[in-house]
């Protein structure tokens, strides 16, 4: 009786603490999402007024000068995705690659080496890549392309694009390490070399994974704030022609960091850059939300699959 009365207090003991396991993580979750909801509705209470008092023509100005009432949006969205896109393209196909030389090819010692050492790239502080920028990137580009100023989207693509490097490849190796073992092997028992097996079934095994970690790339670019800032010029112009990419920029975070501890509280400028972030966080919230869906309907087919 008194084995059964303590195998009965450790069963309610283990209930409780999975009862408070689950409530916990409920908390988290919930509250996650709630944060979201207050940020937007924030940026909804701030930003809004802009539509009311700044005429539509001035936002979809090619012109962003606030000391003149001109207020344009289009040179700093463009800005934006010229550097993002940028980094994508120089980030993704790397860090894929990357990714899978540590996780299929190179031994387990090597590996062993390899993933912390991304992971410590990746905690570098932007402020700092953007300050080695400006001291050796920046040089370099104007020597080496022999243009006025090293201060370009150019030099922000490069230094993005190695701050993305680190999460795409951290993300990436983890999905690759967790498609089952028995998967290659049954690929090498068909008679398909290592590589045949890696593009043909490892990959196809990870493509929601590999598609999580790329968005999550793209949104570390997209939100990067110092290092942008510090690199690409801040001059708010429209790129027009491929010559641009090495001409100066200006992003949207960037314009926020650099105006908003100046600006007037409640002023049209104050309305605007609140304006700029509920653009920046829509943006963000659409390139989440393509990943989803196309996540989704990944997981969708494979279960019809198997089924």
């Amino acid at each position: 009786m008194e084995l059964l009365h303590h195998r009965l207090e450790a069963r309610k003991s283990a209930s409780f603490f999975e009862f408070c396991i689950e409530r916990l993580i409920q908390f988290t979750g919930v509250s996650a999402i709630a944060l979201v909801i207050m940020i937007f509705f924030f940026l909804i209470r701030e930003g809004a007024p802009t539509f009311f008092t700044v005429p539509l023509s001035s936002l979809l100005a090619t012109r962003w000068y606030p000391i003149e009432e001109y207020f344009g949006l289009v040179p700093l969205v463009l800005g934006s995705l010229l550097v993002t896109v940028g980094a994508a393209v120089v980030a993704l196909p790397l860090g894929l690659t990357t990714a899978i030389f540590i996780a299929e090819i190179v031994p387990r010692w090597a590996r062993e080496f390899l993933k912390p050492l991304v992971e410590v790239l990746a905690g570098i502080p932007s402020v700092v890549i953007g300050f080695m920028g400006m001291l050796l990137i920046v040089p370099l580009v104007r020597q080496i392309l022999n243009i006025p100023t090293g201060l370009t989207a150019f030099t922000g693509v490069i230094l993005l694009a190695w701050m993305t490097l680190p999460t795409v490849v951290s993300v990436v190796e983890d999905v690759l390490d967790a498609v089952p073992r028995t998967y290659r092997e049954a690929g090498l028992a068909l008679g398909m070399t290592r590589w045949q097996t890696i593009w043909r079934i490892v990959l196809p095994a990870g493509r929601s994974g590999i598609l999580t970690a790329l968005m999550l790339g793209i949104g570390r670019a997209i939100g990067e704030t110092m290092t942008v800032m510090m690199v690409t010029g801040n001059a708010a112009r429209i790129p027009r022609s491929p010559a641009d990419f090495f001409m100066p920029v200006r992003t949207m975070t960037a314009t926020i960091a650099a105006e908003m501890g100046e600006v007037a509280q409640g002023s049209s400028h104050y309305h605007v850059l609140f304006a700029v972030g509920l653009t920046l966080f829509i943006i963000t919230f659409l390139v989440n939300v393509a990943a989803a869906m196309v996540v989704f309907r990944q997981v969708k087919r494979s279960e019809r699959m198997l089924s």
